[in-house]
């Protein structure tokens, strides 16, 4: 299964639960946006820090979804391999496996923009 298609059926299972936990799902949406919109840090900035928490957590879909947005938010990949190596450094062995699938999702989403 490519990344694109791993987004897209997550973004189905969330829709699922959107309907499943409306006010809880209202609430952590009203969260990120306060987060994003709100700080000195820019979005792109703070994508990056997500995404290094991804890696190190091992969340395959935050990973995809924060790719994803980083890439909205103009992220070049050298950026983006400058945060993986962080990552790996924090996440240690693990974390070097989890990157590879952040630098993979990276190019297959590239190459279709």
């Amino acid at each position: 299964m490519s990344y694109q298609e791993k987004i897209d059926e997550m973004r189905a299972e969330l829709r699922v639960l959107n309907k499943t936990a409306p006010e809880a799902m209202k609430g952590f949406g009203a969260l990120s946006k306060a987060v994003k919109d709100n700080g000195v840090l820019s979005v792109k900035e703070k994508e990056f820090v997500a995404l290094g928490m991804a890696v190190v957590l091992r969340c395959e879909p935050c990973i995809m979804f924060h790719v994803e947005a980083l890439m909205k938010a103009g992220a070049s990949r050298e950026e983006l391999s400058d945060v993986l190596a962080m990552a790996i450094q924090m996440g240690g062995g693990p974390g070097v496996m989890y990157a590879g699938h952040a630098l993979a999702c990276w190019d297959e989403l590239a190459a279709k923009a």
